[in-house]
């Protein structure tokens, strides 16, 4: 178990003082979990006030005992209800305010309604994309959690290859993957920033389960029901179809995705052929990507490949399509970079991002993912498996 250090939040911290500098906002209020993690250390039940200039507070809800030992911010503090808040921060010096930045992508707009109240005159707008861009590059410490997350990946992507028998249906494969993986100190459940999308961390598909639903992601899956309308469900896994695992471990709070294609038996050609064209388009994207390079390009090309070959009609989901071929990753599953249509951010050194090529049929999925670091010289991989069909 980790504790952020100090110099990393102090770091953090600093880069969103600038950007608000920048902009003229007096300060940050941050509630939502995966950002109060990340400019805090904890997920307790507070509020973060981040000043444009000066030291943040911490204003703690529940628990606040466990707050002061997870944090390792200077300024924590009790908070009863909301309307002392504006007290508190008048007692660090801070306030009144003219403007005021929330996380507006994620609050719920009755939260907005209230801190509106709260902090008349004040003007509320719009942190979130600071946040965002400040979170897609990964610092020093940030990317020694990541390459030790790999490392449990690749015991988990082995474990699959070592239990993965005829007779066994999704969900009993699933839950074998869920028990080894917690076991080995995985969290037991997944940040998604985007409203709605609900996701159980191992999606293992096979066969003819490539239902499309909800999810945004290129292979759905039926699912247990419309309760919960995607990923495994209770098909017998059978010889010579596709079995997908994309599965993320998530470890110190920060997760790595990752998607491999087995078999029991052997794959129909169309399937092998598709697969090995997902193959080539990882690699070319590999290639290519360096800082600078801009995001909509690396999918321009992706689909252009996918053009070029029998299967254009197949990339990234059938019969929908997802207009994405990367995501950036890290603390939420849904992170920037976004390598997709109509991007045009840049590269940096240090963003962590998944490039997921794949083409899904009616009678399977294949295809390939995996999370590499931008580097000054082009991508590392950081998730390390076999990548063309395993047969078992």
């Amino acid at each position: 178990m980790r504790y952020t250090p100090k110099a990393e939040l102090d770091s953090r911290v600093a880069k969103l003082q600038a950007c608000l500098q920048q902009d003229g906002i007096d300060g940050a209020i941050i509630v939502q979990n995966a950002d109060l993690f990340y400019f805090s250390g904890t997920i307790q039940r507070s509020h973060l006030f981040i000043p444009a200039e000066g030291k943040p507070v911490l204003m703690v809800k529940k628990n606040l005992e466990r707050a002061k030992t997870e944090s390792r911010l200077d300024n924590i503090v009790g908070v009863g209800s909301l309307r002392e808040m504006g007290n508190i921060l008048q007692s660090f010096g801070y306030g009144p305010f003219k403007t005021l930045g929330f996380e507006l992508d994620v609050l719920p707009a009755n939260n907005y309604l209230r801190y509106q109240k709260l902090f008349t005159p004040a003007k509320i707008v719009d942190v979130s994309m600071f946040i965002r861009m400040i979170r897609a590059v990964k610092s020093p410490y940030e990317m020694e959690i990541l390459r030790d997350v790999a490392i449990l990946h690749q015991e988990t992507f082995y474990f699959v290859k070592d239990n993965l028998r005829e007779g066994l249906n999704e969900l009993e494969l699933s839950a074998m993957i869920a028990a080894f993986s917690r076991q080995k100190g995985h969290s037991g459940f997944m940040r998604v920033r985007a409203f709605n999308e609900d996701l159980f961390y191992v999606h293992l598909l096979s066969g003819d389960n490539t239902d499309p639903t909800y999810l945004d992601g290129p292979v759905g899956g039926r699912g247990v029901g419309p309760a919960f309308a995607q990923g495994s469900c209770d098909k017998i896994i059978g010889k010579n179809e596709p079995v997908l695992f994309d599965f993320d471990f998530i470890y110190d709070g920060y997760m790595l995705d990752q998607s491999r294609v087995f078999c029991l038996g052997k794959l129909p050609d169309h399937l092998v052929q598709a697969h090995g064209v997902a193959l080539e388009i990882q690699a070319e994207l590999e290639g290519m990507a360096r800082p600078g390079t801009i995001c909509h390009e690396l999918y321009d090309r992706a689909v252009a490949m996918a053009k070029e070959s029998p299967f254009e009609k197949h990339f990234q989901g059938f019969p929908d399509h997802v207009p994405f071929v990367g995501h950036g990753i890290g603390i939420e599953l849904d992170e920037f970079p976004v390598i997709g249509r109509g991007f045009t951010n840049s590269l940096e050194e240090g963003m962590v991002f998944a490039l997921e090529p794949k083409f899904v049929f009616s009678d399977g999925a294949v295809g390939v993912e995996d999370t590499y670091v931008v580097t000054k010289d082009g991508l590392e991989k950081l998730t390390v498996f076999e990548d063309g069909i395993i047969y078992v």
